[in-house]
């Protein structure tokens, strides 16, 4: 199969995977996929055997033109996405304290009136390409306003870090490289002259708490200890913003793909929770993460060895919600693969699990939430303007390209 096809509907191989005895080796992720909702949780919560260095291995390397710029950078260190043990847990503590539910309550307001001005940016004009108009800024701002940026610097920051998605996961012309790389440079110099001004100022903001608990003392930053913060916090203004822009699009889509869920919602707006829950395991927003074997391992019957690579598939394990709750595992999946909003809700994996579950994901339901409970107020005759809907050819955010809306 094309790579750029697996990406755009991968749902096929996972299905396949999951019906057939032991682990499934996928040329396209080069990995052995984990399928199965109870083997995902098995290499999730055992990090000693399956490691997340390397989690997020590239699809394409920088060409040296490129690779020349980003020298120029404070990138090139080890993230909280990648990291074990020890150090995992150092680098995930700023990020549990920021995005704690007292935080993400704090910013409730904010995110709002945000929100409330986007919506009403375009409610009058009957139509919308809701990603570009709402399923982008809304998240973009609100990671800014946790993180502590200021509004004017948010966009820049931003555009940076999805450019360093692009320059790894999509496939790029040496020039388009070279800008994207210039972007990154730029967004991580604006990060570092952040992380000064934090240590000689400090704020009640995640960039704060980031430089507090990654270099703790009041002396100048060393050069190592900068690139560490500002590559931890590039890494969380893009995770931060692609997981809830992902799942703004998702849940609209597959909210107004099916009518009857649209309409249920109208009228029972409570079901709003169960609604988000039911986007996030039908469509998992970051669809799965890479592991690599520390030693020896059997999975599933098939048997594993030290530096074989694993891919853990989060959207998989949400489609095979319903396999143990009925004798039939076909039967399971067809209605796995059904979006219903009222289904009986379970514990799906989306958000991962175990060390590494995702910190933001109060953060991130939170704004589905504020966002549907304003749609089914302001614009309840919502609708698709078009069905034939293109997904993103990644497995980072599972999200329409673009999708059309009218009322």
């Amino acid at each position: 199969m094309n790579p750029q096809a697996f990406y755009r509907d991968p749902y096929p191989v996972y299905t396949e995977a999951r019906r057939t005895q032991g682990l499934t080796f996928v040329p396209e992720l080069d990995a052995w996929l984990v399928s199965r909702r109870e083997d995902v949780r098995e290499v999730l919560g055992n990090p000693e055997q399956f490691s997340s260095a390397g989690a997020l291995r590239p699809d394409h390397l920088p060409s040296k033109a490129a690779l020349s710029v980003l020298s120029q950078g404070f990138g090139g260190v080890r993230t909280v996405l990648g990291a074990d043990g020890d150090a995992h847990r150092r680098l995930r503590r700023p990020l549990s304290r920021g995005l704690s539910s007292a935080k993400v309550t704090a910013a409730l307001p904010f995110i709002t009136e945000r929100a409330e001005a986007l919506i009403g940016s375009f409610a009058g004009d009957g139509q919308v390409e809701w990603m570009a108009a709402y399923a982008r800024p809304l998240p973009a701002a609100v990671i800014g306003h946790l993180v502590g940026l200021d509004p004017a610097d948010a966009p820049g920051a931003i555009r940076g870090a999805q450019g360093a998605e692009r320059l790894v996961f999509t496939e790029l012309t040496e020039g388009e490289q070279v800008e994207v790389a210039q972007e990154i440079v730029d967004m991580q110099q604006l990060l570092d002259g952040y992380a000064h001004a934090r240590r000689r100022a400090p704020r009640d903001d995640l960039f704060t708490e980031m430089v507090r608990d990654l270099a703790p003392g009041s002396e100048d930053l060393t050069l190592d200890q900068r690139k560490e913060i500002v590559s931890n916090v590039q890494n969380l203004l893009l995770a931060g913003h692609l997981t809830t822009t992902a799942l703004l699009g998702t849940v609209v889509l597959n909210l107004l793909r099916d009518r009857r869920q649209w309409e249920l919602l109208r009228e029972q707006p409570r079901l709003i929770a169960a609604a988000i829950e039911e986007a996030l395991r039908f469509e998992a927003p970051v669809q799965g993460f890479r592991r690599t074997v520390t030693t020896t391992v059997t999975l599933s019957g098939t048997e594993l060895h030290e530096g074989d690579v694993v891919f853990v598939s989060f959207a998989s394990a949400g489609r095979d919600a319903d396999a143990d709750a009925d004798a039939d595992a076909a039967d399971g999946d067809l209605r796995a693969d059904e979006f219903d909003i009222g289904r009986e809700a379970f514990r799906h994996l989306s958000f991962g699990h175990g060390p590494h579950g995702c910190p933001g994901s109060q953060l991130a339901k939170e704004q589905v939430r504020i966002s549907l409970e304003i749609l089914i107020r302001e614009l309840p005759g919502l609708r698709l303007a078009h069905t034939d809907i293109t997904m993103a050819p990644t497995l980072i955010h599972r999200s329409p390209e673009t999708l059309f809306l009218a009322w």
